[in-house]
């Protein structure tokens, strides 16, 4: 079977063969996220532990959001402020060099490129007291303007120095920016110079790759954190609700076989916490209503036996009575019209005396579970028209129509008399509360089973009554 199976696939083409899988791993989507909807709604545990990771997760998130941007700020603010404190200490290094150097003159480029090489050979940060803000790169220009070559004078790689900050310092400011050179970050921090002759623009870049490490360091650092966090989180919360939901879950275990019957069934009880007062006050409630259970056991025992020994009583006098009333009924013709009246009503009540008798007794065996069905294979035909002539009379009386749809060879298993009596107190309950319009009888049955409905076409039942149709006596 196995082996036609995968014969059959492998003759199917590629598309079939693909749509096959994503239909089978659809069905198992839908299967993961059903099984996950019912676990949802059956334990608490799980919404609680998974309320709180989500709870948790975001305010990780958002921690670990502000916590990176503090860091980052403090960081680069700290960079800032040692690139600044830097720049003024090179600033008045080339200030003093430079004092008695004209950049317009002959020579001037050579004089530039070796002020900024001792810039980058001194030990300013060596300097007691002096600040730093790590490696630097140092540019030194005059800007668009020409010196005696006809060129402007600048030493270091002017290309990298953006317009709109050269501009800032050719104006005579202190100027910064963050930028980008190549794949490194970088903060560049320019002001003038001032020379013997004009003022220079001074410029000192920053390269910010130590920085970035650092804050790849501290988010990979807050990332592991925080998912150890939300992990510890999770297992805490699910610890504790555990030890919350495990009682609950043996009071539902416990409520559940005290529903199936078991009425000896109680809660354990362990110190004096509100689970322990739940579990006494479970126990005291089973107890009541196990007390109030067997009380109703034991009157319904008493009332099934004095139904049974008053319809038995009952057998003794009715019989005589029976034998006194067959000989005036049978000899009726001889008497007076009045009395032959009366032994004809005596016949009557009787017998509907005997048939309520007949049912008391068999409500008692009934209740007593001790009733047999004297079940045989019928035509239901037969015993819904049976039932239906016993009330025809009734429906004549009223003027109700009777519509019925009794086809034969309906055949089913049966106790004969006990249905046919269903079916006529329906019939006559619907000619009753009728109100005169038609009562359809319909009767249906397959290989399985049959049925048989009784409409009427009356005012109906108010709400809450239906349940009421099927009680005794009612």
């Amino acid at each position: 079977m196995l082996g036609r199976a995968g014969r059959r696939i492998g003759r199917t083409g590629p598309g079939q063969r693909v749509g096959a899988v994503v239909h089978a791993t659809g069905l198992g989507v839908v299967e993961v996220r059903n099984a996950f909807a019912a676990a949802w709604r059956r334990s608490l545990q799980l919404r609680v532990a998974m309320s709180t990771l989500a709870l948790s997760t975001a305010v990780v998130l958002v921690l670990g959001l502000v916590l990176q941007t503090q860091i980052a700020d403090r960081l680069v603010q700290g960079k800032f402020d040692a690139a600044v404190a830097q720049t003024e200490a090179a600033r008045g290094v080339l200030e003093r060099d430079l004092s008695g150097v004209d950049p317009d003159r002959e020579g001037a480029q050579a004089t530039l490129t070796n002020a900024l090489e001792q810039l980058t050979n001194s030990s300013i940060a060596d300097q007691p007291g002096s600040p730093t803000a790590g490696e630097f790169r140092a540019v030194l220009t005059t800007g668009d303007t020409p010196g005696a070559s006809g060129a402007p004078v600048s030493a270091g790689t002017v290309a990298d120095i953006p317009a709109d900050i050269a501009a800032a310092v050719a104006a005579g400011g202190l100027a910064r920016k963050y930028v980008t050179v190549g794949d490194t970050p970088t903060l560049i921090i320019g002001q003038p110079v001032t020379t013997a002759g004009r003022d220079l623009q001074f410029y000192l870049l920053f390269p910010l790759d130590a920085e970035k490490r650092t804050l790849g360091l501290v988010q990979s650092t807050l990332i592991v954190s925080g998912l150890v966090l939300i992990i510890l989180l999770a297992a805490i919360t699910s610890l504790v609700t555990r030890q919350v939901v495990r009682p609950v879950r043996q009071a539902a275990e416990v409520a559940e076989r005290f529903a199936d019957g078991h009425l000896d069934e109680r809660m354990p009880v362990r110190g004096d916490d509100e689970m322990a007062r739940l579990g006494e006050s479970y126990n005291e409630m089973a107890s009541s209503i196990q007390s109030q259970i067997r009380q109703l056991e034991e009157f319904g025992a008493l009332q099934r036996r004095f139904t049974s020994d008053v319809s038995h009583e009952l057998r003794t006098p009715l019989t005589t009575v029976r034998m006194a009333a067959d000989v005036l009924y049978a000899s009726r013709d001889e008497l007076l019209p009045a009395l032959r009246r009366s032994s004809e009503l005596l016949v009557t009540e009787l017998d509907r005396f005997e048939a309520l008798l007949a049912d008391l007794l068999e409500i008692s065996r009934l209740d007593a579970g001790v009733a047999e069905l004297g079940a045989e294979r019928l035509d239901m035909h037969h015993v819904v028209s049976r039932a239906v002539e016993a009330v025809r009379g009734l429906a004549e009386e009223s003027g109700t129509p009777l519509v019925l749809d009794l086809p034969t060879d309906v055949m089913a298993e049966v106790d004969s008399r006990r249905v046919e009596r269903i079916v006529r107190n329906l019939v006559a309950n619907a000619l009753d509360h009728g109100e005169g319009r038609p009562v359809e009888v319909t009767l249906r049955g397959d290989a399985v089973g049959v049925a048989v409905a009784v409409r009427d076409h009356g005012v109906g039942l108010r709400p809450g009554e239906a349940g009421l149709v099927f009680n005794r006596f009612c």
